[in-house]
C-alpha cells in the first residue's frame, strides 16, 4: 500500500521545492497582511472507494460508508461557489519577521479516520497521534518528493485498553490510548508529509513542512489570511495534496497594507488510483456471511 502513495505523490510535485530558508524573529512595526481565496474548478473529483470486505474491522469502520460496503476517501471538501477547504498558503522566501511559535500537531485517529487530514509540521519537531477508536491501528509515515520517498516512521497505534472489545456498530466510544510521539526528521529538500493507517488504506493525513509562521490552512470557504507580513516581495504557495503541482505567485506587501489574492485549482479528472468503486456481486458484503452486518450509523457517504 505504502507504494501507492508513493506514486501518488511523484505525480503531485513537479519541479524542486524551495531550498530552505534561515528565518529572524524581529519586531514587526509595520506589517501588513494578505488574504484571499482558494478555488477549484471542474466540480469534486471522484472519489476513491474501499471495499470494506477487504480490510480489519469492517463493521465498526463501516458505521461512515455508502451503505453497500464501501468506504469513501472524503479528499475534497468543496464551498458551493468553489471555495476549497485543506490548502496549506504560506510565504516560502521570508528571511525574518513575527516570532516563529510552533504548536506541534496531533493527529486523532477516529471513526476510522486520521483528523485532521491536512496540517502542518515543522522539521525536527514532534507529531502526536492519538488513537480514539476501539479498533488497533498502524502508522506508517513518510516524507517525499519528486526525489523519492523515505520512511519516517512505522509502528503500532493502540487503543485505550480499557475499551470494550465486542464493538458494535452502534458502538461510539471515543476512549484516547496512549499518545505515539514520533519526532520527525525530513531530508533537505523536502516538504511533504504522508501518514497512512497498515491496517485500514483509506485512512491517510498529509503535511506540508514550513519553515516561518506566515502558514494557514483554508477554511471551509476556501479563504485564508497571513498578518503582520514585513513590508516585501515574496513568494506565495498553495498546497493541496491531491490538485497536482504547487501553485506559486509572487506578491509584494507594502507597509500596513492588505494584498487580496487568489489561486485556482482545476479538478483533477478520470481514474485517479486503483481504488474505484465498483459493484461486483461476488465480491460485496456476501462474502462476510449473514452474521456480519455492515451499516452507516454514522455516516452514510454518497460517492
Amino acid at each position: 500500500m505504502w507504494l501507492l502513495i508513493v506514486v501518488m505523490a511523484l505525480l503531485l510535485v513537479e519541479a524542486d521545492v524551495s531550498p530552505s530558508w534561515s528565518y529572524d524573529e524581529i519586531a514587526v512595526m509595520d506589517g501588513g497582511a494578505i488574504t484571499g481565496k482558494v478555488t477549484m474548478t471542474g466540480g469534486k473529483p471522484v472519489p476513491k472507494g474501499f471495499n470494506l470486505v477487504t480490510f480489519p474491522d469492517p463493521v465498526y469502520c463501516g458505521r461512515i460508508s455508502t451503505g453497500t460496503g464501501w468506504r469513501i476517501l472524503d479528499e475534497f471538501t468543496i464551498a458551493p461557489d468553489g471555495g476549497l477547504k485543506d490548502v496549506v498558503v504560506m510565504l516560502t522566501d521570508v528571511a525574518k519577521g513575527k516570532p516563529f511559535t510552533f504548536e506541534p500537531p496531533t493527529i486523532e485517529a477516529r471513526d476510522c479516520r486520521f483528523l485532521p487530514f491536512v496540517t502542518v509540521v515543522r522539521d525536527k519537531t514532534e507529531v502526536t497521534v492519538v488513537n480514539m477508536d476501539p479498533v488497533m491501528h498502524d502508522i506508517q509515515a513518510y516524507e517525499t518528493s519528486h526525489l523519492g520517498p523515505r520512511v519516517l516512521f512505522n509502528t503500532p497505534l493502540p487503543m485505550n485498553p480499557h475499551h470494550r472489545r465486542d464493538v458494535g456498530a452502534e458502538s461510539h466510544e471515543h476512549l484516547p490510548g496512549q499518545p505515539m510521539k514520533q519526532t520527525i526528521n525530513m531530508t533537505k529538500g523536502r516538504r511533504i508529509f504522508v501518514m497512512q493507517c497498515g491496517f485500514h488504506a483509506y485512512m491517510e493525513s498529509w503535511g506540508m513542512a514550513v519553515e516561518n509562521p506566515y502558514y494557514a490552512i483554508t477554511d471551509s470557504n476556501g479563504s485564508f489570511t497571513l498578518t503582520d507580513v514585513p513590508p516585501g516581495e515574496y513568494t506565495l504557495v498553495a498546497w493541496h495534496p491531491q490538485t497536482g503541482p504547487m501553485a506559486e505567485q509572487k506578491v509584494t506587501v507594502g507597509p500596513k497594507q492588505t494584498v487580496v489574492t487568489s489561486f485556482q485549482f482545476k479538478a483533477p479528472t478520470g481514474r485517479r488510483s486503483a481504488h474505484e468503486i465498483v459493484e461486483n456481486p461476488h465480491f460485496g458484503l456476501e462474502v462476510l456471511g449473514k452474521s456480519l452486518e455492515i451499516r452507516p450509523t454514522l455516516l452514510l457517504q454518497k460517492p
